[in-house]
């Protein structure tokens, strides 16, 4: 998401390990499958040396049989692609680029901003490449920077409920009313669309899509209608497929984009309970949560820069809403930036603690993470956030839920975070609360999709955008466009048949 920067930059963190060398399979396989060679490699990614990873990579693919192994070779190799993708400026293209908001930009600004980590970099094999966003992101970190920016050229603006506004205080003036968590239920008529480009696929070949699709949830998103499809003949996951999609194919043909839409309505809810920390109890020992107590590689990990995070934040605290609270308001203080593509992180959690920014999804898996890692049960979820009509802003979005007893799992949003409100119980709207403007596609990250890809996912953590692959290989983000279109219907219109 794109909020404007309102939060203080967290002290960069001195001593972090490298990042985890444990790196997750493209099909699903257990991360504990990766054996030495693959994390050798992976870590000759990470720290740069791309040459030294493709020889290591390349011979060990020449010998290797058609096993996950292989497969976990071969995403090595397509990952150092995906690197140099998002990593194309040399330093003269940042400056240039930096010169659109920053005209008179001088030399010595720009080497203080690099040398303070303000503009995200990359070592490949001895030369410095820079992360696409970084000039833009610049201005979410760097006060001085923004204020050297255009007066022509304001920041991005805030989704509309990321700041507080009179709908926070309705949603909790409606539970406290109601006695129900679950409050101002709206419906939602939603069209999402994948467009493959012209001829990115031979002319008669099988173009295979995944597009997004929600799961009814209690209390959430409920009275799923399905309207209809282009192809007409989707396939839908089964409702327990944690990262839901409806399936489409298509032939392509020459010099003609392929399209695919599914078109659905839901009624959606915010969600708000009032905490009350005396009330909380110790977690109750039940196996149901122990899924969301554990580790779950490779972007969940105790590490031991985490370990040492968490004791600097908790400083030995030992109650549960107490922990949540603390690590909620710390991962909060992190400086929203654009990101990089997920599948080029080998532990994003970790990843959000030491680059001094993250985005939505890096903030709530280092959350995630600090959470178990303390006892507290956490657990994903994403999708789309939107506005109502007038507005017509949307964005790809992460959050999570937590566990306190005896409450259950209430929702958390550590990106939108505290909003700023006197008054606890707003400001502390989205710790235990959630706006009703979005939709859940997702209930857990790096989970397969049904059916199962045969290549390469491009997004190997999260599935919001979609998915798009025929025999000859996985399609990228550069072969193709998204989009998500929505209508909050008026009460009792009846959603349409067509498009």
């Amino acid at each position: 998401m794109d909020p404007v920067v309102r939060k203080l930059p967290l002290p960069v963190v001195a001593g972090l390990c490298a990042a985890a060398l444990l790196w997750a399979l493209p099909f699903g396989a257990a991360a504990d499958t990766v054996d030495g060679p693959v994390q050798e490699i992976s870590a000759l990614v990470d720290q740069g040396h791309f040459r030294a990873a493709a020889e290591q990579a390349n011979a060990q693919l020449a010998n290797a049989p058609a096993t996950a192994q292989r497969d976990a070779l071969a995403f090595q190799v397509e990952r150092m692609r995906r690197i140099r993708m998002d990593f194309t400026l040399d330093q003269a293209a940042a400056k240039d680029r930096l010169r659109r908001w920053i005209p008179d930009l001088r030399d010595e600004e720009f080497a203080r901003w690099d040398g303070q980590g303000l503009l995200e970099h990359m070592q490949i094999d001895g030369q410095r490449w820079y992360f696409n966003r970084a000039p833009s992101n610049l201005f979410r970190l760097s006060a001085e920077a923004r204020a050297r920016r255009r007066a022509d050229a304001p920041m991005p603006a805030d989704g509309p409920y990321e700041n507080l506004t009179g709908y926070h205080a309705q949603v909790v003036a409606a539970a406290g009313s109601s006695g129900t968590a679950s409050v101002l239920p709206q419906r939602v008529e939603v069209t999402q669309s994948l467009v493959v480009k012209a001829d990115a696929v031979p002319a008669g070949e099988t173009v295979r899509a995944w597009i997004p699709y929600p799961r009814e949830i209690s209390g959430q998103q409920e009275d799923l209608q399905w309207i209809g499809s282009t192809p007409g003949t989707a396939r839908i996951a089964p409702r327990d497929t944690l990262q839901r999609t409806a399936y489409l194919e298509a032939k392509a043909v020459a010099g003609q984009p392929t399209h695919f839409q599914v078109r659905y309505a839901l009624t959606v809810s915010a969600q708000h309970t009032a905490i009350d920390p005396a009330r909380v109890q110790p977690v109750p020992r039940d196996a149901a949560l122990a899924p969301f107590l554990a580790e779950q590689p490779p972007h969940v990990r105790f590490t031991p820069a985490l370990r040492a995070y968490s004791e600097r934040i908790l400083q030995g605290e030992t109650r549960p809403y107490e922990i949540v609270r603390r690590l909620f308001t710390a991962v909060d203080q992190i400086p929203w930036a654009g990101a990089r593509e997920y599948s080029t992180i080998s532990n994003i959690s970790e990843y959000a603690l030491q680059a001094g920014h993250a985005d939505c999804g890096q903030q709530t898996l280092l959350l995630i993470t600090l959470l178990r890692m303390n006892g507290i049960p956490a657990r994903w979820q994403s999708g789309m956030v939107f506005s109502d009509n007038a507005t017509a802003y949307s964005n790809l979005h992460d959050w999570s839920a937590v566990y306190l007893a005896p409450y259950g799992w209430l929702p958390m949003d550590v990106t939108t975070g505290a909003l700023d409100s006197d008054e606890p119980v707003l400001r502390d709207f989205y710790l235990g609360g959630i706006d009703g403007y979005r939709i859940a596609f997702n209930d857990d990250f790096g989970q397969p999709l049904v059916p199962a890809k045969q290549h390469f996912r491009s997004e190997t953590v999260d599935s919001q955008r979609g998915e798009a692959e025929w025999s000859g290989g996985n399609l990228y983000f550069d072969q193709w466009d998204y989009r998500f279109q929505w209508r909050v219907l008026p009460v009792d219109e009846t959603p349409s048949a067509t498009p």
